[in-house]
């Protein structure tokens, strides 16, 4: 987790679009959205969240494939404060370890 988020910023995510799109749900929490094609809207009050993706090649590290998912967020009507606290929900959900 980061210490604070921008009002836009991208990142990769070693994910396919269907896992991400099964983590999305709890990620967001209770909050109300709507999808369409490659582009979520979550309604944060009193803003809300545009999460966009795009498929790229996978990353490849010897016998190692690890897909790539290019994800973008923009918040708008939401203060430091509030992107902080959604986004701290946001990644602990979305993220994903080995051991």
């Amino acid at each position: 987790m980061q210490s604070s988020y921008a009002e836009r910023f991208e990142r990769d995510m070693g994910c396919t679009e269907s896992e991400w799109l099964g983590w999305l749900p709890a990620a967001i929490g209770g909050c109300a959205w709507q999808r369409e094609d490659y582009t979520v809207r979550v309604d944060i009050p009193p803003g809300s969240l545009q999460l966009s993706w795009q498929t790229r090649p996978p990353r490849v590290i010897a016998l190692m494939r690890m897909p790539v998912l290019h994800v973008g967020f923009v918040f708008d009507g939401l203060d430091a404060a509030q992107r902080h606290a959604f986004m701290k929900r946001f990644d602990l959900y979305m993220q994903r370890g080995g051991g």
